[in-house]
């Protein structure tokens, strides 16, 4: 089985200039789509499980282009079929509710969650993301302290991606409690817009 650079690297040798085509594949039970854009490419997949009022997209962006790339988690917008729209949650957001209300249980789920889907892609190269994060970040204080840490390593933030690097993290959709239901994925960037369909 490919592994995630696989993947993003298969996604960029599939397509010929001029032409995007959304790539789908299945890896542990979950439902990943990719497309490659101006020598970006991007991967998502929902996560089965919701945190409080958040549905959350397991994201991978790999910047294949000859220039740095900014990407963060407020590019991406959620347009259910019933015309609601639902844009990420800037990362400090996330942080900071879970300041407010975070447990230990959030903790655990967060990490078994995230975790058992980004290792369970062999090969996983990321140089930019999660793991990278998780390192440095500190293990102290309360359960509210600790599920502040954690979402702040598993979250996607705003980065700029040098040619070749490429990012992984979890962007956080507010849907109170609520699957995200039918409709379609966007990630608007400075140079283009990505589209993704999903049902539920």
């Amino acid at each position: 089985m490919l592994g995630l650079r696989g993947l993003l690297l298969l996604s960029l040798c599939l397509l010929h200039p001029g032409s995007a085509q959304v790539i789908e594949f299945e890896s542990h039970g979950l439902k990943y789509q990719t497309l490659t854009k101006s020598s970006i490419t991007v991967m998502y997949a929902p996560l089965p499980s919701r945190l409080r009022e958040y549905s959350i997209l397991q994201v991978a962006v790999s910047n294949g282009s000859a220039g740095p790339y900014v990407i963060k988690p407020e590019d991406f917008y959620y347009l259910r079929n019933d015309g609601e729209k639902l844009r990420g949650t800037p990362a400090g957001d996330v942080i900071a509710m879970l300041m407010r209300k975070g447990t230990a249980n959030d903790v655990i789920k967060l990490v078994s969650l995230y975790e058992n889907t980004l290792y369970g892609i062999p090969h996983m190269r990321s140089n930019n993301g999660y793991e990278q994060r998780r390192q440095a970040a500190l293990t102290f204080g309360g359960s509210k302290m600790r599920a502040a840490i954690t979402a702040s390593a598993l979250a996607l933030p705003q980065v700029k991606l040098a040619p070749g690097e490429t990012t992984d993290g979890a962007v956080f959709l507010p849907t109170d409690n609520k699957s995200l239901g039918p409709g379609h994925l966007e990630v608007r960037t400075n140079t283009d817009t990505f589209e993704f369909k999903l049902e539920e």
